[in-house]
């Protein structure tokens, strides 16, 4: 029996092993955006999950557009000598897992509580030094009814160094040998505000039109796409739309990725919402699949479907009915870290091996009867 989940797929110059994704998940645990031993733990167990790709949480390219104090950042030589050991460990012990990383900044949605502190924006009683300056394509509050910061509106100075803080992290990520690199344009973060018409009230070169509001985007990712290797693989996330009246339609999404193609796009993660607090999301099983099966078809991008995917049986008939090239999950994963084994055995295909060097396999691998114990990664 063959299931599409579980066949090869190109992205870019990567080739995947299989169709599932370990989506993005913020963990909050960082210290001025520098991993701590809980990222290797975490992502240690994650890469042994069988998945095609795992793709590390929303990493922050500027200091100042962290979502919280706790979010991981490649801004600094510190973040990039911090993250390191933890790459290094996973190709150590696993060096067939691809490994992917998920680049943004919040823009006005930064400088925010942990959610187990109640999220919305920071303020100084909770340090001194805090709330943080926020930049974004206006000077417009995300929820000025919950007190959230009024952002800066970036001139020309702050547009150069947002983009070039993108570069920088796309650097440091290619120093680290991601195999993938994503560009967060979704969820109301900083790329995703130059896009909608709720965030950006421009009136220069960069606001107004689709077509204007499009414009540093693309710019970022031009940039990134210049110094990042054609062997490797660049996407974009995108809200495909924005459930608010006024907002992204799909229609302005499916064009978007369009634009984003013709510069060297080889994916969009296709996601919605996340820039309008008063968003009525219909939400249910597969929700945002119809948006990635649009885009897919008529932008003529490879796709990956995310939202309440939670059964193996639902994302084979995603990828098998050509409404994505990846099913992209993410709490099942944290329900079930062998969640892509599991699939392959309820969908009767060979479970995926664990990607380690022969040497070592053979004293961990599952189910075997061996009482070795497997050395540390040399």
């Amino acid at each position: 029996m063959t299931a599409q989940l579980f066949t090869p797929v190109e992205l870019g110059g990567v080739t995947l092993p299989n169709r599932i994704v370990v989506s993005p998940m913020c963990q909050y645990s960082a210290v001025d955006g520098s991993a701590q031993p809980w990222h290797q733990v975490h992502y240690g167990m994650l890469a042994m999950s069988g998945a095609g790709l795992l793709c590390l949480e929303a990493t922050h390219v500027e200091r100042e557009g962290r979502i919280t104090q706790g979010c991981l950042g490649l801004y600094s030589d510190e973040n990039e000598v911090a993250l390191k050991p933890v790459i290094d460990w996973i190709r150590g012990w696993m060096p067939g897992v691809k490994l992917g990383v998920q680049l943004a900044h919040a823009g006005r949605k930064a400088s925010a509580q942990r959610p187990w502190k109640g999220g919305g924006p920071l303020t100084q009683a909770d340090a001194p030094d805090l709330p943080w300056t926020t930049y974004g394509p206006s000077a417009l509050a995300y929820d000025p009814e919950k007190n959230w910061h009024t952002p800066v509106a970036l001139d020309a100075v702050g547009l150069k160094r947002v983009k070039r803080a993108f570069v920088d992290a796309a650097e440091r990520s290619l120093r680290l040998g991601f195999d993938v690199v994503e560009l967060h344009g979704a969820h109301g973060y900083c790329l995703n505000q130059f896009l909608s018409p709720i965030s950006n009230h421009r009136t220069d070169e960069y606001g107004g039109t689709a077509e204007k509001r499009r414009r540093f985007p693309l710019e970022v990712f031009e940039a990134v796409r210049r110094i990042w290797p054609a062997e490797k693989a660049l996407g974009v996330r995108l809200s495909a739309v924005e459930w608010v009246e006024g907002g992204i339609t799909l229609e302005d999404s499916i064009e978007t990725a369009r634009q984003f193609k013709a510069l060297g796009c080889d994916f969009v993660d296709v996601s919605s919402g996340g820039n309008a607090p008063g968003q009525k999301l219909s939400v249910g099983p597969g929700y945002q699949v119809p948006f990635s099966a649009r885009i897919r078809k008529q932008a003529g991008i490879k796709t990956w479907a995310v939202g309440l995917i939670t059964e193996p049986e639902q994302a084979e008939k995603i990828v098998a009915a050509g409404e994505a090239d990846c099913t992209a999950h993410a709490r099942p994963f944290l329900i079930d870290p062998r969640w892509a084994w599991n699939a392959a055995r309820t969908l009767g295909v060979e479970p995926p091996p664990l990607p380690l060097p022969a040497a070592r396999a053979t004293s961990i691998l599952p189910f075997k009867q061996n009482s070795a114990v497997p050395k540390a990664a040399e």
